[in-house]
């Protein structure tokens, strides 16, 4: 029986033998790729983000916040500040929980609308856009970096070359200085490095992400993409026929040729490609989307912008190249009819995982205990017997403050009848531990019906804090378990 699968035809490549076989170098040498300049709404859109994304990471380790560094991961001091969160290493489980949303949400956002996340915020796309900024506005655009490149090295090369590495390894600096300032107090990390005073482990850190900036985002680029990234490998599991993607509309745009612009393209049997090749120009990781959507087509849209471009000048309607689906270019859908189709069973399943998933997230956070408190037993002695018989247990008890202002702690205990807690109230500091002694007493009377047991307690510490405007009394308690041991 026949098979019915469509078999999609492999056209042998150029340079190859008459039975298909193509031998291929492992060791040839990386193709530049020179991307054209491009203007439209889309690189207008790109741009925006570049300064979201930036003013954002350069400015949010400057802001203060009740007169300490407002996001500041202070590993020498354990202590991570994020605005009025306070967190210690204990809570990690925080940030274990932020990656898990973040992973639902990129495959959610992918199921919907493939690669945008690629195309307009990732730190290596944004960087590459930055470095080539740069770039251009030394070296010129396309076709004068060609030459240049191509040219003998002279006095102008060597000006503009030197020129370009210059400011990329400023931009490189102080992106790593930037990233540091995360985790050393930027105020105090930029006094170290104005007085050359800066410490060995700060100084190795700067150097060492913006050596991977400049590394990544000025001559890797598309190659990080490529071949680095496994995004590009594992997205085709995330997105069917109606995720948006970056479309070829091949009915419309084939057969292509070259033409004047007032030639009848349809009584010369062509369609609206005048293979001008500009789409191929313009892409940072020098595909043809008119093959079809690609593992290294990051979804920028600048092949977008100008082929809108040239079927305006042709006189030509826009979007022979758009955001589209695989069905929606297919079955010539409207936006409308595609956008009826986001709701389908796999966004469905994300949207949901991602919704409840980001609900717990935001209840634990805002449920989460001004303090946390440890109870230790005392080691040197389980049990002593003191006055009228009575007897009675120790214990060390650590209270952490996960607050920025002094609280106050009071202890009680239960689980016993007649359980007598004997403890002076303690206070701590701002991110501070308290420590304190509290010993549990139990009357003669009822220890002798529990001699040679242990028996469960229940600690209940109270941080004391004062009453609101309005009289509600915002205490926390906590509850932690523990023994007490009665002698025989």
């Amino acid at each position: 029986m026949a098979s019915s699968r469509k078999v999609i035809p492999i056209a042998p490549a150029a340079g190859s033998s008459d039975d298909g076989e193509q031998f291929v170098s492992m060791y040839q040498k990386q193709a530049t790729i020179y991307p054209r300049a491009v203007k439209g709404w889309f690189a207008t859109w790109r741009w925006v983000f570049v300064w979201l994304t930036q003013l954002l990471f350069y400015g949010v380790p400057w802001l203060q916040w009740g007169g300490r560094q407002a996001v500041l991961f202070d590993l020498e001091a354990q202590r991570f500040y994020i605005f009025g969160l306070l967190l210690y290493p204990q809570d990690l489980i925080f940030l274990a929980a932020l990656l898990v949303l973040s992973a639902l949400a990129l495959f959610f956002f992918t199921a919907v609308a493939g690669r945008l996340w690629c195309g307009y915020t990732c730190p290596q796309t944004v960087y590459t856009e930055i470095f080539m900024w740069a770039e251009r506005r030394i070296e010129g655009d396309r076709i004068a970096r060609m030459r240049l490149d191509q040219a003998p090295w002279g006095a102008n090369k060597i000006l503009r070359k030197g020129a370009k590495q210059g400011v990329w390894l400023a931009i490189a600096l102080i992106t790593g200085f930037s990233f540091v300032g995360y985790f050393t107090p930027i105020r105090e990390l930029a006094a170290a490095a104005v007085a050359l005073d800066m410490s060995a482990w700060n100084a190795f850190w700067v150097l060492f992400y913006g050596a991977a900036t400049y590394g990544n985002a000025g001559f890797l680029r598309e190659q990080m993409c490529k071949y680095m990234c496994p995004y590009a490998r594992f997205q085709s599991a995330l997105i069917d026929k109606d995720s948006l993607v970056i479309a070829y509309d091949a009915g419309r745009g084939d057969p292509r040729g070259s033409r004047s612009k007032k030639t009848n393209a349809a009584a010369q049997g062509l369609g609206d490609c005048i293979d001008c090749t500009l789409c191929v120009q313009v892409c940072p990781t020098g595909i043809d989307i008119r093959n079809g959507l690609q593992n290294e087509c990051i979804g920028c849209a600048a092949c977008i912008d100008v082929c809108d471009d040239v079927m305006d000048k042709m006189g030509y309607a826009k979007g022979l190249i758009r955001y589209s689906t695989e069905n929606g270019v297919v079955n010539g859908w409207t936006r409308l009819q595609m956008f009826k189709r986001t709701l389908r069973p796999r966004v469905l399943i994300y949207g949901a995982v991602l919704s409840a998933a980001s609900i717990a997230f935001a209840t634990s956070v805002a449920m989460r205990s001004p303090f946390k408190f440890d109870v230790v037993k005392d080691r040197g002695a389980l049990a002593r017997v003191v006055e009228e018989g009575a007897v009675e247990n120790v214990y060390r008890i650590q209270i952490m403050n996960r607050t920025e202002g002094r609280q106050t702690y009071r202890v009680a205990a239960s689980g016993i009848e007649g359980l007598e807690v004997l403890a002076v109230p303690t206070s701590a500091g701002p991110a501070a531990v308290a420590s304190m002694s509290v010993s549990l007493r139990l009357p003669s009377a009822v220890a002798q019906g529990l001699a040679g047991r242990s028996v469960p307690v229940v600690f209940e510490v109270t941080g004391v804090q004062p009453r609101d405007a309005d009289g509600v009394d915002r205490s926390a308690i906590e509850l932690e378990k523990s023994t007490f041991f009665v002698p025989r």
